[in-house]
């Protein structure tokens, strides 16, 4: 390849995502549109998108509408309640820059809490680090995983899984791509893109609040699986996707949970989450 001036394909660019913040979290009722205005106007450039190594993010809400649509119901190893959690921020993170990052976050978070730029009136359902093992496409040239929250999908599926004996996250993701699992989800969908990860080998210790249910360990499959168009239309697909992870004998679904892009600087959404 005459880098750059052959067109490249899904693998061929040099900046690569390594690892992943998601943060699932509910304002408490009566704050909504005041938690949504802060997290948006302050704490989500404030906190994350000005530091180094920040390649991406984006805001995703999921409104009583979605929330019922979660499964396994009464599963609360992720989510407890099951429906807690009605805004999940995603941020990718640079491929070796992780440590650096992270560093600075903790730092930067740890200031803006102490100078009145933090906001009370809210509870993390699963806030976490996740390392970043491999994506699936449905086009052979669709968008790289790299730029996935930089490509204005609709929605998004965030889902939990627990690889069974013999199997963690790394060898699950890595069957569901050989057998053709991945490929059957997503053709002939709106379903264009898998992405897989698991917990960051060592958290921090000690955290500046409390993050809700802890990330999982080597067996924690997440995926993030982004959609063009509307979400629902893909439920059932979802649906026959984590029986066949189960029947296959590879892991056990945790939650399953569609959300909508938020509609950066309106407060859609914001009296519908309840």
């Amino acid at each position: 390849m005459n880098y750059p001036l052959v067109a490249g394909g899904l693998d061929d660019y040099p900046m690569k995502v390594g690892s992943m913040l998601l943060t699932m979290v509910d304002p408490n009722p009566g704050f909504e549109k005041a938690y949504n205005r802060w997290y948006e106007r302050d704490h989500y450039y404030a906190g994350c998108m000005v530091g180094p190594h920040q390649m991406s993010g984006s805001r995703w809400v999921a409104p009583r509408s979605l929330k019922d649509l979660r499964w396994p119901a009464g599963d609360t190893t992720v989510a407890n309640p099951t429906d807690a959690g009605s805004y999940v921020a995603i941020y990718w993170i640079e491929a070796g820059k992780h440590a650096e990052w992270n560093q600075w976050g903790q730092d930067t978070v740890a200031w803006l809490y102490s100078n009145n730029r933090g906001f009370a009136e809210r509870r993390h359902a699963h806030t976490n680090l996740f390392d970043f093992i491999g994506a699936a496409n449905r086009d052979p040239d669709g968008v790289p995983v790299d730029v996935a929250l930089d490509s204005a999908y609709d929605g998004i599926f965030a889902v939990w899984f627990d690889a069974r004996a013999g199997n963690d996250a790394r060898s699950v993701h890595a069957a569901l791509g050989a057998d053709g699992t991945y490929g059957r989800l997503m053709a002939g969908s709106d379903i264009e893109l898998v992405s897989s990860w698991q917990p960051v080998a060592n958290p921090a210790a000690d955290q500046p609040m409390d993050l809700g249910t802890p990330a999982g360990g080597p067996e924690r499959l997440v995926q993030v699986i982004f959609v063009r168009g509307d979400v629902t239309a893909a439920i059932d697909r979802m649906h026959t996707y984590t029986d066949a992870v189960a029947a296959a004998g590879l892991a056990d679904v945790h939650l399953v949970a569609p959300f909508f892009r938020t509609i950066v600087g309106t407060d859609t959404y914001v009296d519908q989450l309840w």
